[in-house]
């Protein structure tokens, strides 16, 4: 048999061992695969023709798998050219739905998250794709794929510019404002503004505040308070002040 009839026959799918024949049966089933799914990055469980394309796929993708076989990637490629991409089969599966979703649409790819294909959620898939920290971290290829169906990422967040720290007030506190925020302090630990004369009150500050003495002045004092400073005192429960206000 001379060198151009067996390559005739070679196009005519004529296998000439059992290990080309075994393709030649295997690639059928994975063309039909092809026809019902777009992709041949099969999972392990496929089967088409009651061959298990999945697995048969999966093994020729190991490194090494067709060495000395050109014929058989050729065969591969014409099928399918993302049969073996450099990303994960299960990834390009997503891509491949996607794209026939969208093949007779207009304008950007648009398939909302719940939209599931071949039990593939194609929507969430797409959704995920277009964050910019995970469309940052896919590869080119997978990047022009996805672009080429119209396929662009999310603006990123506009960052939120952050209030300057406040600066502690450096204004004077008067000892009458001492004197109320220790009222205030010793209520809200004791329940009470009755004190002791000789009780002092010390503020977060460090300042001490001689309470019972500052109650006593001020009450003596009253009729010469302003009337926001007497509110401040009936506020915290002083009667004294509440009648010296309702006087006034």
């Amino acid at each position: 048999m001379n060198g151009r009839r067996a390559a005739r026959l070679e196009k005519l799918g004529m296998a000439w061992s059992a290990a080309d024949a075994r393709f030649q049966e295997n690639l059928a089933a994975a063309r039909v695969y092809y026809q019902e799914h777009w992709t041949l990055c099969a999972p392990r469980s496929a089967a088409a023709l009651d061959r298990p394309v999945g697995q048969w796929l999966s093994n020729l993708r190991r490194p090494g798998a067709l060495d000395g076989h050109p014929e058989w990637e050729a065969a591969l490629l014409a099928v399918d050219e993302d049969w073996n991409p450099p990303w994960p089969a299960e990834w390009q599966r997503h891509c491949a739905a996607l794209r026939e979703l969208v093949r007779d649409e207009e304008g950007p790819a648009e398939v909302l998250p719940g939209f599931t294909v071949h039990g593939m959620d194609v929507g969430k898939w797409l959704a995920r794709q277009r964050k910019p920290e995970v469309w940052g971290a896919l590869a080119d290829g997978q990047r022009e794929r996805l672009e080429a169906v119209g396929v662009t990422p999310l603006a990123a967040p506009t960052p939120v510019e952050q209030a300057a720290p406040t600066e502690p007030s450096t204004a004077p506190v008067s000892a009458f404002e001492k004197g109320v925020a220790a009222l205030a302090q010793y209520k809200a630990r004791t329940g009470s503004v009755t004190v002791p004369r000789a009780h002092a009150e010390a503020l977060p500050d460090g300042t001490e505040v001689k309470l019972g003495v500052f109650l006593s002045n001020t009450k003596s004092r009253r009729a010469k308070l302003t009337a926001d400073k007497l509110a401040a005192l009936a506020d915290l429960g002083l009667e004294w002040a509440a009648m010296e206000g309702a006087v006034g």
